[in-house]
């Protein structure tokens, strides 16, 4: 069995997409998932399973999601492998910072420098980004809420073709703590 995190996006904000965690929860375990847990109402499950890969079980869920609750959910899976490894490759310095200044941006399949390349870095300071492989860390002194370039990240044109889901650092290292159980 291998244990996952379920990041989903978008539900249970300004009182759109609601989805109540025990409802989830309940879903999940009717897919045969274990050990099923929810953090915080904005999204995130965690359960164990031992069939399919991360893409499929996304699939999966967010099919699962929209039939019984009547929308779409884009849903991204991932081990604690993964998990610990983005934690622990995060090229801010973490320990000094807020967790409203530092986020993740998870991205459902692996994303190249190119796509960024348009962004004038220079005129975002002091706001900063730095690529991963399927993910993407934001540090936004003033948080997310005022980041432009948060603002500027989030249009389609940059997540063309991509589920792009964002985390506070509290979260990307709750989800870590939570997996590793």
């Amino acid at each position: 069995m291998t244990t996952y995190a379920a990041l989903l996006r978008g539900i249970n904000v300004g009182g759109k997409k609601k989805l109540p965690m025990a409802e989830l929860r309940q879903l999940m375990g009717g897919l045969g998932y274990g050990g099923v847990r929810t953090h915080l109402q904005s999204g995130q499950a965690v359960f164990t399973s031992g069939h399919g890969d991360e893409q499929s079980l996304a699939g999966e869920l967010a099919d699962a999601i929209e039939k019984r609750f009547g929308f779409s959910v884009d849903v991204i899976v991932r081990d604690h492998a993964y998990l610990a490894a983005v934690a622990a490759a995060c090229p801010f310095p973490a320990a000094g910072l807020e967790a409203k200044q530092l986020h993740v941006t998870y991205f459902s399949a692996p994303v190249d420098a190119a796509r960024f390349a348009e962004i004038d870095r220079e005129a975002y300071l002091p706001e900063e980004f730095r690529l991963g492989e399927r993910e993407l860390y934001l540090y936004a002194p003033d948080g997310l809420g005022r980041s432009k370039l948060a603002e500027h990240l989030a249009k389609p044109r940059v997540n063309k073709g991509v589920i792009a889901t964002t985390r506070n650092w509290n979260t990307v290292l709750k989800l870590v703590e939570l997996t590793a159980e």
